[in-house]
């Protein structure tokens, strides 16, 4: 799905793209700081995403299919940036094992090849960033 472009032109696009949105998640933190619900910043970022001109959807139903049976609403991404990056948001002590399993198996079922798991919740937030590709 890289639309004609070289393979090293689709991952500078990723890169790219991700950064951007890290540096917006940055600045929603910088504004913010930690301990405040993940839904105060999942609305600063989708502000933030907004101003930036970068499309995104929030809270992204994805379907499943389950031995025959369709689920319409399996699981939910707190966001699809430009129908391709995964975002999801936490604001939790720390990042655990299970919150990047729980991203990898999101890109897996959602078949997009990049994501980004944000915690809000570090004083120090580049600890709470974790960017995957698959």
């Amino acid at each position: 799905m890289n639309l004609g472009l070289k393979s090293s032109d689709f991952e500078q696009q990723r890169d790219a793209l991700s950064e951007k949105v890290i540096g917006l998640a940055i600045e929603v933190h910088r504004a913010l700081g930690p301990g405040l619900f993940e839904s105060t910043y999942a609305e600063c970022l989708a502000h933030e995403l907004m101003l930036g001109g970068i499309p995104f959807a929030p809270e992204v139903a994805v379907a499943l299919e389950y031995k025959s049976v369709i689920l319409p609403c399996a699981f939910r991404l707190d966001f699809l940036i430009d129908d391709r990056l995964i975002l999801e948001l936490k604001a939790v002590e720390k990042l655990e094992a299970i919150h990047q399993a729980q991203l990898l198996t999101y890109m897996r079922l959602a078949r997009k090849p990049l994501g980004l798991l944000l915690n809000f919740n570090e004083t120090l937030f580049k600890n709470g960033i974790l960017r995957r590709v698959i």
